[in-house]
């Protein structure tokens, strides 16, 4: 399970996109739009399945 606190591991270029955006713990993904995270460079159709399945391990999903 990963922690709130923490991001899944999603590859560097996923996760290096959701930090230049300001997101660095999985807490702070619970309600954003995925097309919002889909319109980041780097994020693709994997990192978005690992992201929702690492919120629904804490009851959170994306918007």
């Amino acid at each position: 399970m990963t922690p709130l606190d923490e991001l899944p591991r999603i590859g560097a270029p996923a996760t290096g996109a959701l930090r230049l955006a300001g997101y660095t713990r999985l807490d702070q993904l619970a309600g954003v739009p995925r097309a919002s995270l889909a319109a980041l460079h780097g994020v693709g159709p994997k990192a978005l399945r690992t992201l929702d399945e690492a919120l629904a391990e804490h009851g959170l999903r994306l918007g």
